[in-house]
């Protein structure tokens, strides 16, 4: 079946599926009142500079304040007219800043700053305030001598730097040549704005998701790209033209009766991203807890039921579980501090195979990340870039009946808790001759199996307790009058 990029384009919502062979490889959602700013350059102002945490917060026109590190301050501005070299020790409120959007906001905290500033074309990245020329490590070494020399031989321009990026492994000189003289006007028209606006204001937006999903993952392996809106449609074909006229032919707009996730059987696979469980052939799964600090995987044997000893088990689990683990970590977008508990193997053989084999499958990855390694009880800790929102951040919002705790207390805990709230309210009213405890039907019954409990609470506080049931309260609430 190939690879095929499928999107799905309405007024409230856009996505995006990257499939290969029929199985969700990567998936994005971008909403209008959601749309990412990673990627976005904007002018903005010093709001407080804190030394002791190493880095400032800057108003870039947001309601939270961007964070820079003092560190990355290269260079910033010093009025309209030039850019200047700049200390750490020299950044002083109001100074004014040109800063791109490296990661989003998350959680409560502000979105991630940077001055090294770049823009993205199909094969290089320009670097205005940079002189360097580097080349993705992805790229093996053989194309990468011979990038390097085509590069030389375009003569580009000494005042800005530039990345070729891995989609340049097999282009002529002729087609980077075309994506750096565009690259290099557009960072001259962004210029003329920078210094005509005043900060905070934004210079440069980033691509939305559709387009930018075209310039970084529609490479030469990807046999179509399906799109269900006839707007969306011509609208990729017309960006295409300019950038990539020679794949034009391998778009194709959708016209069935079916939704398209649910004619190409995507739907469901998508449903199953935001599942905690993830099972594999073998019957063995993984568990995948994502929480605010870090991302936990545990590895679980399930029912696996192949007749091997207890470490060849757990050595085909743990493989089959780091190849599933690199492709959830992608599909899901989860970055930040990873740790995954494999099943525990005593030969080290076993373990740096694990770790070879989770390697492996990490390097389809376009995110950075840096694994430490595996300890002998068979953790594995590693960081993974986080970028975006992740999907499931946009889908789900925290629980309103456990407030996110993703656990209840028990009737039985919240039959003894309410009954000890029945005598504190009746001692801070000086004593009462009777009150009414309305509860959830469930910690009724079980107030209602031992009376004894009630009877209690009567003799203590002195005073009738009248139990009421209401279906439309949560386990949690209750209500004393």
């Amino acid at each position: 079946m190939g690879k095929e990029i499928l999107i799905n384009a309405e007024p409230r919502e856009t996505r995006v599926a990257i499939v290969k062979d029929g199985r969700l490889d990567e998936y994005y959602v971008e909403r209008p009142q959601d749309k990412t700013i990673v990627g976005n350059i904007y002018k903005g102002v010093i709001d407080a500079v804190l030394p002791s945490i190493g880095g400032a917060f800057v108003d870039f026109g947001f309601p939270k304040k961007g964070f820079l590190y003092l560190s990355e301050i290269e260079q910033a501005f010093e009025g309209l007219d030039k850019m200047v070299a700049c200390k750490p020790k020299d950044i002083k409120r109001g100074q004014e800043v040109l800063v791109q959007v490296v990661k989003e906001p998350f959680s409560t905290k502000g979105a991630r700053l940077s001055c090294h500033i770049g823009i993205a074309g199909r094969y290089l990245v320009i670097m205005p305030q940079d002189e360097q020329i580097g080349i993705s490590r992805r790229v093996d070494d053989e194309e990468r001598k011979r990038l390097r020399g085509v590069l030389q031989e375009l003569k580009l321009p000494k005042e800005a730097g530039f990345i070729v990026r891995t989609a340049a492994g097999g282009k002529t000189s002729k087609e980077l040549l075309r994506d750096a003289n565009f690259l290099i006007k557009l960072w001259k028209r962004m210029d003329g704005i920078m210094r005509r606006q005043k900060a905070p204001s934004v210079i440069y937006e980033e691509y939305d998701l559709v387009l930018r999903v075209i310039r970084d993952s529609f490479t030469e392996d990807v046999e179509r790209l399906v799109v269900d809106s006839k707007p969306e449609f011509y609208r990729i074909q017309r960006f295409m033209r300019s950038f990539l006229s020679d794949m034009v032919n391998k778009v194709q707009l959708y016209t069935g009766d079916k939704p398209l996730f649910e004619q190409k059987d995507i739907e469901k696979q998508i449903v199953r991203t935001f599942d905690t469980k993830v099972y594999f052939k073998s019957k063995a799964y993984i568990i995948i807890e994502p929480t605010e600090g870090l991302v936990v995987v545990d590895v679980n044997s399930g029912g696996f039921k192949e007749k091997v000893n207890q470490e060849e088990a757990a050595y085909k689990v743990n493989c089959e579980a780091a190849q599933e683990v690199a492709h959830q970590l992608r599909l899901r977008d989860l970055g930040g501090i990873i740790v995954i508990d494999f099943i525990d193997m005593e030969r080290e053989g076993h373990r740096r195979g694990v770790l070879n084999v989770l390697k492996a499958a990490l390097s389809e990855d376009k995110a950075k990340y840096d694994i430490l390694g595996i300890s002998k009880f068979g953790l594995v800790e590693m960081t993974r870039e986080r970028v975006h929102n992740t999907v499931q951040t946009l889908a789900y919002k925290p629980c309103p009946y456990c407030s996110g705790k993703g656990k209840v207390k028990s009737p039985l805990t919240m039959s003894i808790e309410a009954m000890k709230e029945v005598t504190k309210f009746v001692k801070s009213k000086g004593g009462l001759p009777e009150v009414t405890l309305t509860v959830n039907p469930e910690v009724a019954e079980e107030l209602l199996k031992d009376k004894e409990s009630i009877r209690y609470t009567e003799r203590m506080s002195r005073t009738r307790v009248n139990l009421c049931a209401n279906a439309a309260l949560r386990i949690e609430d209750y209500s004393i009058t």
